[in-house]
């Protein structure tokens, strides 16, 4: 698979087969994505992967603390500003526009839509997820490291055939997480990633992208108007 294949074919798919990845897969695309760059080598992405009967109780702990109401523990890191201006907050409530309407979940339903953000902690029915973690010390550059290595490891997958969701919703109840992982203390949890083949018979909608002229600007040595 080429690397335009592997971006266009990437996306949050919120559906997975129980079949299990074999360990090799996951530690040879581990691997390469270890040759990520970051600001002066410090790889400061720390990686736990839980499949296995580690998993499934890491499922079940978290959807009982989800089902008994528990609206999870206290934010480590704020995930969006508090007030989005245009066009920020219009492009998200577009993209959650999209996701119900492929499950056909009309946006007044707020049962069906909570029960969608809850399958967030059954990993979507993924055999295994990513968990990544950083150092508290770290700041704004390092976190864009972050962001680089987990687009690697994504695209990666997609060159051995799987799919997988970034989920920040792990950080909300980060404690029982670390629960199973046990990071280091100091550790900060970013996201998870349900990891797995995707489920054919559900819908996974392509959420549609801004133009180019809406966030690229080409300056050139063409006279300016």
């Amino acid at each position: 698979m080429d690397i335009y294949t592997a971006v266009e074919s990437r996306r949050a798919v919120r559906a997975f087969t129980a079949e299990p990845i074999a360990p090799a897969v996951l530690e040879r695309m581990l691997s390469a994505a270890a040759r990520t760059p970051s600001g002066a080598n410090l790889q400061p992405w720390n990686i736990y992967v839980v499949t296995g009967a580690a998993l499934e109780e890491l499922k079940k702990s978290t959807s009982e603390r989800v089902a008994a109401g528990d609206r999870g523990d206290a934010p480590e890191y704020r995930m969006y500003p508090p007030d989005l201006p245009p066009p920020y907050k219009q492009r998200r409530a577009a993209a959650a526009e999209q996701r119900y309407r492929a499950h056909g979940i009309h946006r007044t339903d707020a049962r069906a839509r909570a029960a969608q953000v809850a399958a967030n902690w059954n990993c979507f029915g993924a055999p295994a997820a990513l968990f990544c973690y950083i150092d508290q010390l770290m700041g704004p550059p390092q976190w864009a490291d972050l962001g680089m290595y987990l687009q690697t490891v994504m695209l990666l997958l997609r060159a051995e055939g799987l799919h997988s969701c970034t989920q920040m919703a792990w950080s909300v109840y980060h404690r029982t997480v670390a629960e199973v992982v046990c990071p280091p203390d100091g550790a900060i949890l970013f996201c998870g990633m349900s990891i797995g083949f995707e489920d054919p018979t559900t819908s996974h909608p392509r959420i549609k992208r801004a133009p180019l002229a809406e966030t690229v600007t080409f300056i050139d040595d063409r006279p300016r108007r």
